[in-house]
């Protein structure tokens, strides 16, 4: 499981069987005892699911993916081997 960075207690990070054939770039957050979510990053940063995020928590993970998305996806086609061709 990379770990993208961790903010806040936070992890920020993807699986690395992330399905077959694999889904569109995206990331999961979790916090022990707290909840945990999965973004997509385009076209827009939204919520997959969220079990047990706030409202408040909710907005600042979403403004924390946006700033750091080059961030994600650069990650994500690493650890991958893959390319952005959006």
């Amino acid at each position: 499981m990379p770990v993208v960075f961790v903010e806040r207690g936070f992890r920020f990070h993807f699986y690395s069987s992330e399905g077959d054939p694999r889904e569109p770039v995206h990331i999961h957050v979790a916090r022990r005892g707290v909840g945990d979510a999965k973004l997509w990053l385009y076209p827009e940063v939204t919520f997959a699911y969220n079990h047990g995020l706030d409202a408040r928590t909710q907005r600042w993970i979403s403004e924390q993916v946006g700033l750091r998305r080059q961030e994600i996806v650069s990650a994500w086609h690493e650890h991958f081997g893959t390319r952005d061709e959006r």
